[in-house]
């Protein structure tokens, strides 16, 4: 998900500059998982209740359907609690990837705990066919993901690498024109970050993240990180290039996190504009195939 903050601009031009941003951000990362598991993140209540599932994993139950006997990757898992959850849907093999060794290990402490037994592989998403074996009948991915990651024709073809023959993705993310709001919204909601890909990054120093803390946690050693934002159609236009196809696609006006307190309500889970919700989508959720007979290899 989004920091917050005023961003500048950085440089990307070349291979070894992009891995400093994606060094930047797994260290940011790292100091964000021990933020997240101070704040709580529902990880007890998920610890303490076998049949509980995560809240964004739960609102998309019905597209994700019966996961029996099968095979599921989670991109971008951080610290596991969704990878948790699509496991106790019934998948027979659940992968959690990430970039960050500090949330791993915190995922695969909270797995143990619950009793969920999810491979965890360390890798960048970018790496992550070479990195996980095997074939998968669902990819899933959510939320504040594509934010990270500088080249979104090159995600979706790993996206499309880790189906099988009629495997099934499915991303629900914060939409673009939500990602493109300023975070000063004294004057109104105002258009100040690009809404389509650019080569450079946004990139941010700030403190904290997305969620809040205790009095007392330790801060951020870490806090320089790097974003891209990536439109609508070229989302789309990527996934079909990859050789998928879309099955569906929906727009809603909520947000799992609040970066506006004062223009924002929460509703259980989501926050949503306070007035005319309607005017503003603040996430997208999208179903997508590979083409063939499901099988399993």
């Amino acid at each position: 998900m989004d920091t917050t903050g005023t961003p500048h601009r950085t440089g990307a031009d070349d291979a070894p500059a992009r891995q400093r941003l994606f060094e930047d951000n797994r260290t940011n990362w790292d100091d964000r998982a021990a933020l997240h598991v101070a704040s709580g993140y529902g990880i007890e209540e998920l610890v303490a209740d076998p049949s509980l599932i995560s809240p964004e994993v739960a609102q998309d139950r019905g597209r994700l359907g019966d996961l029996t006997g099968l095979d599921v990757v989670h991109l971008q898992c951080h610290l596991g609690t969704d990878t948790v959850s699509l496991s106790r849907l019934g998948a027979r093999r659940t992968v959690g990837v990430d970039l960050s060794p500090g949330s791993l290990s915190r995922a695969r402490e909270i797995a143990d705990r619950a009793g969920a037994g999810i491979e965890f592989v360390e890798a960048n998403v970018y790496d992550a066919r070479e990195a996980v074996t095997g074939d998968f009948d669902l990819v899933y991915t959510s939320i504040g993901v594509l934010c990270w990651l500088p080249d979104v024709a090159a995600w979706a073809r790993v996206v499309a690498s880790l189906l099988r023959p009629g495997g099934r993705f499915l991303i629900r993310d914060d939409h673009p024109m939500f990602m493109a709001v300023g975070d000063d919204v004294s004057d109104g909601l105002r258009i100040e970050q690009p809404y389509f890909q650019r080569e450079q990054p946004m990139t941010w120093d700030q403190e904290g993240s997305y969620v809040p803390v205790p009095e007392g946690t330790p801060r951020m050693t870490h806090t320089v990180s790097h974003e891209w934002n990536h439109s609508i159609g070229e989302i789309l236009t990527a996934l079909l290039q990859a050789g998928l196809v879309l099955d569906s696609f929906e727009e809603v006006p909520f947000a799992a996190w609040c970066p506006w307190p004062d223009l924002m309500v929460r509703e259980g889970d989501r926050y949503r504009l306070r007035e005319d919700p309607d005017r503003l989508a603040l996430q997208y959720v999208l179903t997508a195939h590979r083409p063939g007979s499901p099988g399993h290899g």
